[in-house]
């Protein structure tokens, strides 16, 4: 066992073995949190979207003022982020199905697509303005455009979560771990590991270690890589368990033969 502090995140009855679930299924606590963080992040785009809206009417006033343009686009900005933070959060509480391409799509990739929404227009709207010159355009387009590509990279996600990545994780953490579904982190690790006391966390640089499901380290860290070195450990004594239960019957055996040959 590690002499680090181990900390329990999650329901603890999440933890339970599950080995018989054919797929992941997200506890209802989790579906309340998914649900609430997606309803605040579409708040967040919303209120993005009207600072698009207000920025598109004051491109159509004389003079343009780049002030306004410039504070509108930054308050775009955040929302947009903010919005697109939340929801890939709440996409690893309760993922999609990949069955349904279309529906796992739009739901893994909406912060990039109201990327584009909030700010492909009001591109194309600035460099293509009468009202304004070629310097004011320079600046106040430079920045919309960085905007888009900054929006863009938060609300993209790389490794989107699905049903069936955390069903099949899971399983093998249960096939390695006596059909338990815990395992173990760090704030700063890449990794998650099935043995408290792997090494690998049990560093002097190491003050906190977390304990959850397969699910949990995937919500809160968005960690998807089990530890090499726990899982060649609990293989050997996987492979070591079943000559133990052999050894220990036949000596049973041989010792009742000893005692009614006497």
């Amino acid at each position: 066992m590690t002499k680090k502090k181990v900390t329990r995140v999650g329901d603890s009855s999440a933890a339970a073995p599950e080995s018989k679930k054919s797929s992941f299924v997200a506890s209802p606590e989790s579906k309340s949190k998914a649900r609430n963080l997606r309803i605040i992040a579409i708040i967040a785009w919303v209120i993005a979207i009207g600072c698009e809206v207000f920025a598109i009417i004051k491109l159509q006033e004389v003079p343009v003022s780049t002030t306004w343009l410039i504070s509108l686009l930054v308050a775009d900005l955040v929302f947009v982020v903010v919005g697109a933070l939340l929801w890939k959060k709440a996409n690893r509480l309760d993922p999609a199905s990949k069955e349904d391409k279309f529906k796992f799509f739009v739901q893994n990739q909406l912060g990039l697509i109201i990327a584009i929404i909030a700010f492909l227009p009001l591109v194309i709207l600035i460099f293509t303005n009468k009202n304004m010159d070629k310097k004011q355009k320079g600046l106040v387009g430079g920045i919309a455009v960085a905007a888009l590509v900054i929006a863009g990279l938060f609300g993209v996600d790389f490794n989107p979560p699905s049903i069936e990545e955390y069903s099949e994780q899971t399983a093998e953490v249960e096939a390695l771990n006596n059909g338990l579904n815990y395992v173990y982190w760090t704030k700063s690790g890449k990794s998650y590991h099935i043995f408290s006391d792997c090494s690998y966390i049990n560093t002097d640089r190491t003050t906190e270690i977390f304990e959850g499901t397969v699910a949990n380290a995937r919500e809160l860290k968005n960690i998807t890589d089990l530890c090499n070195r726990c899982e060649s450990r609990a293989i050997r004594e996987k492979e070591a368990l079943p000559e133990a239960e052999t050894t220990e019957p036949e000596e049973v055996v041989e010792e009742l033969i000893e005692e009614y040959t006497e």
